[in-house]
């Protein structure tokens, strides 16, 4: 016993980086949602993790994830762009296999090597690297991009596996990136805090054997706090089948999205977030 707690001590020194599973984000990590309110449970699915995602013991996003697709609902931060490389280790979330496990965002290799567990336990908690593998039309797509994010931790802080859908690759590459990197930065012109929710629709197809989802949609929408203290807020959403983005209302993706959940009346901002 002694001996495994030191190889868990010695592992968790290898890597700073902290991620959590809550039970509630507005006691947790509020700082994300616009006015501390997260979206409503009208996304909620059957089996879902809160993850308060940290990095060097700062948190950076929220993340609601579904456990048994394997997918992210949604990615919830703040838009701080910055110049940097991108980084290029991914990682994944251990408390997802259990709250014994320690709270910090790992490589798949530290906890294979440092915290006795097998790839079978891991696996069935959550999608790994394996499952991304060799896919074709498809590859790993954020919903809180790295770029996003003004330093080096920051945008590493969002290579987990728990930030990452199954995407088409042209729409990744294409009008999707075109939103994320030119777009947004015309939209946020005059905002002094700008709070963003991305999240994907399931779909009725998935990836690796069955295990990932493959999402329908893709979504964001983004509530500005401008200079002048007034607000403003604009979304989008992407069938993820092709290369093509509407830019939208907010009040609009919310009815679509409310539409495509067929469940209660959707909510992704607090009530102060313009919908027109």
């Amino acid at each position: 016993m002694l001996l495994l707690l030191l190889l868990q001590i010695s592992g968790s020194c290898l890597w700073l980086g902290r991620s959590e599973v809550v039970t509630s984000f507005e006691s947790s990590c509020p700082q994300f949602f616009f006015k501390e309110t997260p979206p409503n449970e009208a996304l909620e699915p059957n089996s879902p993790a809160r993850i308060c995602q940290r990095y060097k013991n700062q948190y950076y996003f929220a993340t609601l994830y579904d456990r048994d697709r394997r997918i992210p609902v949604y990615s919830a931060y703040l838009y701080q762009p910055g110049s940097g490389k991108r980084p290029k280790t991914w990682m994944v979330e251990p408390q997802l296999m259990g709250s014994v496990y320690p709270s910090t965002m790992e490589r798949e290799w530290t906890l294979l090597n440092y915290f006795s567990v097998t790839s079978e336990q891991l696996s069935k908690s959550q999608a790994v690297l394996k499952d991304y593998k060799n896919l074709t039309g498809l590859n790993r797509g954020h919903l809180n991009p790295s770029g996003h994010h003004p330093d080096n931790s920051s945008r590493t802080a969002t290579f987990t596996l728990t930030n990452i859908v199954p995407q088409n690759e042209k729409l990744n590459g294409g009008a999707w990136k075109n939103y994320e990197q030119q777009t947004m930065i015309k939209e946020t012109q005059g905002c002094a805090t700008t709070y963003v929710v991305v999240g994907a629709v399931p779909g009725n197809n998935y990836i690796a054997n069955g295990r990932v989802n493959k999402p329908s949609h893709l979504w964001s929408g983004v509530c500005c706090e401008m200079d002048n203290d007034e607000k403003k807020a604009w979304a989008v959403i992407a069938e993820n089948d092709r290369n093509n983005i509407q830019l939208i209302t907010l009040g609009e993706l919310e009815e679509m999205l409310t539409k495509l959940y067929g469940r209660d009346q959707v909510s992704l901002f607090d009530r102060d977030c313009p919908r027109e």
